[in-house]
């Protein structure tokens, strides 16, 4: 039921990137870490760069532990599911890397986004995915639902923040600069935004 793809392309590109929430899973290298398995939204966060190469924006939040597990190991799974239309799972399995404000990759990444703003989100950094192993399976057992729209309330809770006030968030919670495993998260304080 399954299939293996080469390349991200044609209908399996649409149908990603159709997708209103995807979801993210890593682990850290140590078999009694904890595994992080993320959902992932708000519209204009995610893009196919090549056909081997996504990336999503990573915002403001009370951990870190994505960037932790990828910063020591590399390794990540997206997936997204179809809640509407043909029953579809579709799973990128690859090698991720966080990309900071002030890594010389940034402006061309970010340009990659223009139909979101993400200034009030707290932006942290982007997450880029080089994928190994595309596959799709069936679905049959997801459910349908409705996307109606994206929820405000990040926006409105992080739009108030600057870069130094972002920063004390960060200092103040427990697991941004260090993983739930003691893994080094996100490196503070954050470069300045532009």
């Amino acid at each position: 039921m399954g299939k293996e793809y080469e390349r991200i392309s044609g209908r399996l590109r649409e149908f990603i990137e159709e997708q209103p929430v995807f979801f993210t899973a890593t682990a850290p290298l140590s078999g009694d870490g904890k595994v992080n398995l993320s959902p992932k939204g708000l519209r204009g966060s995610f893009a196919v760069l090549d056909e081997s190469t996504v990336a999503y924006l990573d915002f403001a939040g009370s951990n870190a532990e994505t960037i932790a597990h990828l910063r020591e190991n590399g390794r990540i799974t997206l997936m997204w599911c179809a809640f509407a239309g043909p029953p579809n799972i579709v799973r990128v399995h690859g090698r991720g890397e966080p990309v900071f404000r002030d890594d010389p990759r940034w402006p061309d990444l970010i340009a990659h986004f223009p139909t979101i703003d993400y200034a009030p989100h707290g932006l942290r950094a982007i997450i880029v995915v080089r994928a190994e192993l595309i596959r799709d399976t069936c679905g049959y057992a997801v459910p349908f639902m409705t996307y109606d729209e994206d929820r405000d309330l990040h926006a409105k809770r992080f739009a108030r923040e600057d870069d130094a006030s972002l920063n004390a968030y960060f200092a103040k919670k427990e697991h941004v600069a260090v993983s739930m495993d003691g893994l080094p998260g996100l490196p503070l304080p954050l470069p300045p935004s532009s």
